[in-house]
């Protein structure tokens, strides 16, 4: 419980902070994904935003986990 809380809150704390830059830069309107503009609302937009950046921070954080696993293992 304790990894995942280490894996979870700092993700989420980046992801937000991530969200607030790229779209302080970027109109959600004017997105396009795959050739095609994106038809969601913009409430909708920085949801799957903020998920999307929140799993890509969630994924680095938990890499890192997995290499400090594998080191302190290795050591033994």
């Amino acid at each position: 419980m304790q990894r995942l809380i280490w894996i979870l809150w700092p993700s989420f704390v980046v992801a937000g902070v991530a969200e607030a830059v790229f779209f302080t830069l970027v109109d959600p309107q004017e997105l396009y994904l795959f050739g095609e503009a994106v038809h969601y609302s913009r409430l909708a937009t920085y949801s799957i935003g903020f998920f999307a950046f929140w799993a890509v921070c969630a994924a680095s954080s938990a890499f890192t986990c997995f290499l400090q696993g594998t080191v302190a293992s290795g050591k033994s």
